[in-house]
């Protein structure tokens, strides 16, 4: 019983309801970003979300709250500029990504006050989140698990076969600026789990080892959500009782859970 002795922590309790309604989100979102080959994504606008997070710090507003409209507008940018200047995705990201990161460090080096609090995002800081932090993860999360089913069949055809969606009528235009703001949404919150740093990871392991197992895209879903779940909950109690990184632990958990899924295909 004295193993378990840790779950009366209100700061654990805290931390395992954040993280499992961010872990979801990760799950699904990670999906079709992976099957979409826009993994990138997720590394590009957490670096935004540094940059909007010093912003958020600098103005006295909560993080959260300065992070997900900047972060958003950061994704639209993202849009316009592979559109309208005949550039690759992967390079309109890098631009923003570098501006992005280039202003936290900035106004971090201007600020001196705040300089710890926002490095705390660079790394994650999942037992420290207040019952705010809880109710904000779970309203955002719902909210964005509800579009996403909403649009499930859209963006299962928009992902498996762009040309073919466009052509039955489905508005693939907006189903694209729609995976970018979720993708914003999510990315802003997993930044809190796992820090600036490791968000593409939380986004990109669950859903790569489930589709090295899985028979069909539901199982996929049922499996990535199954592997951040497990990701989330034993790097949270193994850094507790190992005195490590939280969000460094849960990456490597998901990790060896990767590895697993491909010792499994091969057996």
């Amino acid at each position: 019983m004295e193993w378990f002795s840790f779950l009366q922590y209100s700061f654990i309790q805290r931390a395992f309801l954040a993280g499992s309604f961010i872990a979801v989100l990760c799950a699904v979102l990670g999906l079709f970003l992976v099957l979409r080959r826009m993994s990138f994504i997720g590394d590009g606008l957490s670096h935004v979300s540094f940059g909007a997070v010093a912003v958020g710090l600098l103005f006295g507003v909560y993080p959260i709250y300065a992070a997900v409209p900047i972060v958003i507008l950061a994704s639209f940018f993202i849009y316009k500029l592979s559109e309208k200047s005949k550039m690759y995705g992967d390079a309109a990201i890098g631009i923003v990504s570098a501006v992005g990161i280039s202003t936290g460090v900035i106004i971090s080096s201007v600020a001196n006050g705040f300089n710890v609090d926002l490095f705390s995002y660079l790394f994650g800081s999942i037992l420290s989140v207040s019952i705010s932090d809880v109710w904000v993860s779970f309203i955002l999360s719902s909210l964005v698990f509800f579009v996403l089913l909403f649009f499930y069949q859209d963006l299962f055809s928009v992902t498996f076969e762009e040309d073919y969606a466009l052509v039955t009528g489905v508005k693939v235009k907006m189903i694209n600026i729609l995976i970018l703001v979720v993708s914003a949404i999510t990315v802003v919150l997993a930044v809190k789990v796992v820090g600036v740093m490791l968000v593409s990871a939380l986004l990109i392991l669950p859903a790569v080892s489930a589709l090295q197992v899985a028979k069909g895209f539901k199982m996929a879903i049922v499996l990535s959500i199954t592997f951040a779940l497990i990701s989330v909950f034993l790097g949270i109690i193994v850094s507790f009782f190992a005195n490590l990184p939280t969000g460094a632990v849960i990456v490597f958990v998901s990790f060896l859970l990767f590895l697993l899924t491909l010792i499994w295909r091969r057996i």
